[in-house]
């Protein structure tokens, strides 16, 4: 019997529209368009944590009344809010015994912008699940931190609480395209839950990018100076962040190009498998070829540092750790310490559109959660160490 034809492009279309149907309604079930997102209360380790304090440190302020006034949970435990912590912040800056002021981890005169492109070629390696937690994490640890989603299927916003589809915010798009309707880049960002994480989210218009782009490079001066619009529209609000953290899309396009070109750093997460790194390497001869190209047109291509990432890592999988040693053989400086482990607690966490630092401790198995945010945590603090280090501090 043959299979009766079909006409494919409707085909895709009704079944495109079912699937976002579908999703709507589970979203509108989870997430409410009407809801925000809130941020939960930290434990005095962990406040102490990513202060940089002992827990008996804290608890001496609370005891002498100095500082702010934390809330008291089951058990008698004392808990702080984010903003709390920002203010301890300011109190341990003002009032501190050391004379090297490191509380509140501002940019200081001479110390330039950092902005990080978190990259990789092929989709499903950690990428997002890395921006996420990397820009929680600084914004927790004190610096002034804006998220850009650059990958027009905008996971990155969906974890920050923004629906495009819904919520209809403007994307990067806005403030870098190539028409009269180009908006300031201050009209793009939004606040997130955390306080010190600002983000610029994104939509399915960040795509019309990769077709404005060509037309513009043979009609204008600006428009084959494109690798420059990111760069530009950051200069405005310079002032107000310490670190941007762009999350590229999967794919090696204009998009890509324009955050590369106004980045001080690269992070490129990979998983240590065969076909994984077989398609990194071509990502990066690609890239490699590609920025020589706009170099010679006027690209800045310096950068501060270049680190891969391993991600969903399992100690016990023999061929990933063979996988792991290979790479380490090659690129072992670039590598950075700690691998993000694969984790459940991070893919349970994201059901509900969290990540590790919003959900609750006790609404997992605590051998796993612990496990994963000691890890989750030993990442952010190298790469913290690389941007300190860029500003000279270490």
């Amino acid at each position: 019997m043959l299979l009766p034809a079909f006409e494919f492009d409707d085909k895709i279309l009704a079944q495109g529209a079912e699937i976002s149907r579908k999703l709507d309604q589970l979203r509108l079930e989870k997430f409410p368009p009407n809801a925000k997102k809130t941020l939960r209360y930290f434990s005095m380790a962990e406040v102490a944590h990513y202060l940089g304090v002992s827990p008996n440190n804290l608890k001496r302020l609370h005891l002498e009344k100095k500082g702010p006034e934390p809330k008291i949970a089951a058990g008698g435990r004392r808990i702080y809010s984010a903003e709390q912590m920002i203010e301890l912040r300011q109190y341990l800056d003002k009032n501190g015994r050391s004379d090297a002021k490191k509380y509140v981890p501002h940019r200081k005169p001479g110390e330039k912008l950092q902005v990080i492109a978190v990259v990789n070629f092929k989709g499903g390696s950690g990428k997002t699940t890395t921006a996420a937690h990397l820009g929680q994490h600084l914004a927790l640890t004190g610096h002034r931190t804006l998220a850009i989603d650059l990958d027009p299927q905008a996971s990155l916003s969906a974890l920050h609480g923004f629906q495009p589809e819904i919520d209809r915010n403007p994307s990067l798009f806005d403030a870098i395209r190539y028409d009269d309707e180009r908006k300031p880049i201050r009209n793009v960002i939004a606040a997130t839950n955390f306080p010190y994480l600002d983000i610029i989210p994104a939509n399915l218009e960040l795509q019309e990018y990769e077709y404005a782009t060509p037309l513009a490079m043979q009609g204008s001066a600006e428009g084959k100076r494109f690798f420059a619009r990111l760069g530009n529209a950051l200069a405005d609000v310079d002032e107000l962040y310490d670190i941007v953290i762009v999350d590229c899309p999967p794919q090696l396009g204009y998009l890509t190009l324009t955050a590369l070109a106004a980045a001080t750093s690269v992070l490129i997460t990979v998983h240590p498998q065969m076909l994984d790194l077989m398609s990194m390497s071509q990502f990066l001869l690609m890239l490699g070829n590609i920025t020589k190209t706009i170099k010679h047109v006027g690209a800045h291509v310096q950068m501060d540092w270049l680190r891969y990432l391993i991600t969903r890592y399992e100690p016990t999988d023999i061929p990933q750790a063979q996988m792991l040693g290979f790479m380490q053989s090659m690129l072992a400086e670039e590598i950075l310490k700690s691998p993000m482990l694969k984790s459940t607690a991070i893919s349970d966490a994201g059901l509900t559109k969290q990540t590790l630092y919003e959900v609750e401790r006790a609404n997992f198995n605590r051998d796993t959660y612990d496990r994963a945010i000691e890890c989750m945590d030993a990442v952010n603090f190298e790469i913290q160490g690389l941007i300190h280090q860029a500003w000279g501090r270490l």
